[in-house]
């Protein structure tokens, strides 16, 4: 049986993954747009939401430029 929190970041991933498969966004974009599309009950705090972005790079759906001095980051999903 699947952990609660497996299941919650499954749910991130494909959120993240849904509203980028439309364009490039950065992580601010993400967060923001989440929290709009579910009105305003999903609040995905930036250390969550780049644990996601890593993890999503690590398994190859994701390219995402880091860029610390900034602390933003660029994301675009990988075409099939």
């Amino acid at each position: 049986m699947e952990k609660a929190s497996d299941l919650t970041q499954g749910a991130l991933d494909l959120l993240i993954l849904k509203y980028i498969s439309l364009e490039p966004k950065h992580s601010g974009a993400i967060a923001k747009r989440i929290q709009q599309i579910s009105s305003e009950v999903l609040r995905v705090q930036l250390g969550s939401l780049h644990t996601a972005l890593h993890r999503l790079e690590q398994q190859g759906w994701i390219i995402a430029n880091w860029n610390p001095l900034s602390k933003a980051i660029n994301i675009v999903v990988v075409e099939a």
